[in-house]
């Protein structure tokens, strides 16, 4: 006989027919287990037989199953114990869809009867009887591999991560765990291609990448991808952010017969960086906007109290902050490179005047403001005063990392050179005492400034703890 997918009969052929007592008519559109109700252990292996190919797309045998049946009311009505092996074909279409399942049975329950008869269970009366047991057998054994391997199912079932299997070229779905389901809005997927099962992501490449992955063999994951599905019943798709991986399946002989799927879902996670970073790009917005002000305000109020010189040594230091602010935002409040913040005050005197040397130091936002002033203070001052005020001076900036026995430190010191010697600095302008401010106060440090021949040398030593992002931890 043939079944369609919900179950009904589709045909029987006059064996069949005399063997449930029923004719044709009375079977075709009919459901099976309504037809033939049973609640046991029968039931049970035969539904999950059929599952199984309707699943799968591969044949499915019942070795020996007992299933009771009704008898004819003409027959006094009731049920009747009968034994069956059943044989479950699918048959499929063009595109390798299972659309129904053919059921080869043999009813054996006279072999039952006549092996009940006899005195041992291995004397058998005939090879008929003796091939009767041998099934039995084998039908024991193979209850219990399927018992193992349902339990293997289910983990694969009730998994977090999202699990599917794809076979053949057209990629149809044979499994589907409970969070792949979930993900694509409980649709039905077993059995249809994904061109058919998941028309609503065409266009964003993922069936191409299944193609290759099949034709290829080559495994494919990817991180983050973005992926609009429309659930059953939405309007609009909805926009999800997966990891996913493809690999295929080969069998012996080395033929990718399918794709194993695995994928999460980060949907949560990436919905929150974007919303992360929208907060900051306004944080960044509203700061600078605030500094523009601070500027604006300072330079009406300067107009009649203080020189042109001090409006722009004022502004500069708020630039100088600016600068140090968007180096910040590029790396979303997270840490800023010592070389960078360094490279940004003296951008504008040229690479071949200026030679910095040190290892990687990644600043955390405190002291990236902080030490922003501190070159801010340097270079104004070489720039006006010191070497970088004539053609041929120079500026080297050196720093490291030393242990003591205070803890690592990081030690930089700053060298002018082409210059011409000077008085020692004025300990009581107001630069001076603003970098010790931020060094000796804020960062906890030591400064020291000096003047030789041929021209200002500062030393700064700060404690890396509190400075430098991951202090302690690694190294560069």
């Amino acid at each position: 006989m043939v079944l369609d997918r919900e179950l009904r009969y589709v045909t029987a052929n006059a064996a069949y027919e005399a063997a449930v007592m029923r004719r044709r008519d009375d079977l075709v559109g009919g459901r099976l287990f309504d037809l033939f109700p049973n609640e046991g252990e029968g039931r049970r292996r035969l539904e999950a037989s059929l599952i199984k190919v309707f699943e799968t797309g591969e044949s499915d045998t019942i070795a020996f199953i007992p299933y009771e049946i009704p008898k004819p009311v003409a027959e006094g009505g009731g049920f009747e114990k009968r034994y069956w092996t059943a044989i479950h074909t699918p048959l499929k279409d063009a595109g390798g869809s299972t659309h129904y399942i053919l059921q080869n049975t043999v009813d054996v329950t006279d072999f039952v009867a006549l092996q009940e008869a006899a005195s041992l269970p291995f004397r058998t009366q005939s090879g008929s009887i003796e091939l009767l047991q041998r099934a039995r057998e084998a039908e024991t054994a193979y209850q219990a591999s399927l018992a193992e391997s349902a339990d293997f199912r289910r983990l694969f079932q009730e998994a977090p991560g999202m699990i599917a299997v794809l076979s053949g070229p057209q990629h149809v779905f044979t499994f589907a765990n409970d969070a792949y389901r979930r993900l694509v809005g409980e649709r039905d997927l077993i059995g249809l291609p994904i061109r058919e099962a998941l028309p609503d992501i065409e266009g964003q490449g993922f069936y191409e990448l299944l193609d290759g992955v099949f034709k290829l063999r080559q495994a494919h994951s990817a991180e983050g991808q973005k992926l609009m599905l429309r659930h059953p019943g939405e309007t609009a798709p909805r926009e999800t952010f997966i990891d996913f991986s493809y690999h295929p399946i080969q069998d012996r002989d080395g033929r990718v017969t399918g794709i194993f799927v695995q994928a999460a879902d980060r949907t949560d996670h990436f919905k929150a960086v974007n919303r992360q970073r929208l907060m900051v790009d306004e944080l960044n917005h509203r700061v600078k906007n605030t500094l523009a002000t601070v500027q604006s305000i300072a330079r009406q109020s300067f107009k009649s109290v203080a020189s042109e010189a001090a409006r722009a040594s004022f502004e500069s230091r708020i630039k100088a902050l600016s600068k140090a602010h968007d180096a910040l935002s590029a790396g979303h409040w997270e840490a800023v490179d010592l070389s960078q913040l360094i490279g940004q005050e003296l951008a504008a005197f040229g690479s071949d005047r200026i030679e910095m040397a040190g290892p990687e130091v990644d600043l955390v936002p405190r002291a990236a403001i902080a030490l922003a002033i501190v070159f801010h203070e340097l270079s104004s001052n070489a720039a006006h005063h010191g070497s970088l005020a004539r053609d041929a001076g120079s500026v080297t900036i050196r720093w490291s990392r030393e242990t003591g026995r205070v803890g690592e430190r990081l030690v930089l010191e700053w060298r002018e050179a082409g210059g011409s010697a000077v008085a020692e600095p004025d300990r009581r302008g107001f630069g001076t005492r603003l970098m010790e401010r931020i060094v000796e106060g804020e960062l906890g440090g030591d400064l020291q400034l000096a003047v030789d021949a041929q021209g200002l040398v500062c030393r700064l030593d700060v404690p890396t703890e509190g400075v430098e992002m991951g202090a302690g931890q690694h190294g560069h």
